[in-house]
């Protein structure tokens, strides 16, 4: 008899259920707390009954990025303008249409990083690890978002790939150094203490000091448009 009620709630799971249940636990607790055992407690069934819907930790971590960039998707698909256009072949997109639609996915990308700060870092090592054409279809999609606006804004395939990679390297490396673990002890009200900028040899890094409280502020969205404005300052020189 007491093994029914764990019955019953496996016989519900889905892989759905159980990804979400994984982000749930690495909201609140990290990713260094999750694991197979602490998700199915979460979701209160034994933890072989994972496996058939996530076979291993590593397949966790990808699903993890999946359900993030799902998160992306679906909002996009919300969006008015080239910014929600999935399929190629649509109307050709302007200049000033390219631009608003390449913020409108970085804004996306980085409120949907800002609800989940323990896990955004995945997202940009995760997709690393296996070949283009594994990689989940919700980070794939996202990639062919960009790619058909960029043509569709009458990009050749060589400026196309240029911005697609700098577009990128720009919004998801300064997602992840954004949202990085600065504090040292959330505890602490003195700020320098919090900081932990005592364990910092002055002599060795002063800059790192001096700086500490300003790195340890969110840029937010405002410096991420502006860098992304003066990464993409060159397109419109080139197609003038």
């Amino acid at each position: 008899m007491s093994g029914e009620p764990s019955t019953a709630r496996r016989g519900r799971l889905t892989r759905e259920r159980v990804l979400r249940a994984a982000l749930t636990v690495a909201d609140a607790e990290g990713l260094a707390a999750l694991s197979m055992r602490r998700v199915a407690v979460e979701l209160g069934v034994e933890t072989m009954a994972l496996y058939r819907y996530t076979e291993s930790k590593d397949d966790l971590l990808d699903g993890l990025v999946e359900t993030l960039f799902l998160e992306v998707e679906e909002r996009l698909s919300k969006a008015p303008g080239p910014t929600g256009a999935e399929a190629p072949g649509g109307p050709p997109v302007g200049l000033p249409a390219l631009r608003d639609a390449l913020h409108g996915i970085a804004r996306e990308l980085y409120r949907v990083a800002v609800e989940h700060p323990n896990v955004i870092s995945l997202c940009a090592s995760r997709p690393l690890t296996v070949p283009l054409a594994r990689r989940p279809l919700a980070v794939l999609r996202v990639h062919e978002r960009l790619l058909t606006l960029l043509r569709a804004a009458g990009l050749d395939d060589a400026a196309a790939l240029r911005v697609y990679r700098a577009f990128l390297s720009w919004v998801l490396g300064y997602v992840v150094i954004d949202l990085r673990a600065v504090v040292d002890d959330p505890d602490e009200p003195e700020p320098a203490f919090r900081l932990g900028l005592h364990r910092l040899p002055a002599r060795d890094f002063p800059m790192l000091r001096a700086y500490g409280p300003a790195l340890a502020e969110r840029g937010g969205e405002e410096q991420l448009a502006a860098g992304l404005d003066a990464l993409l300052g060159s397109l419109g020189r080139r197609h003038a």
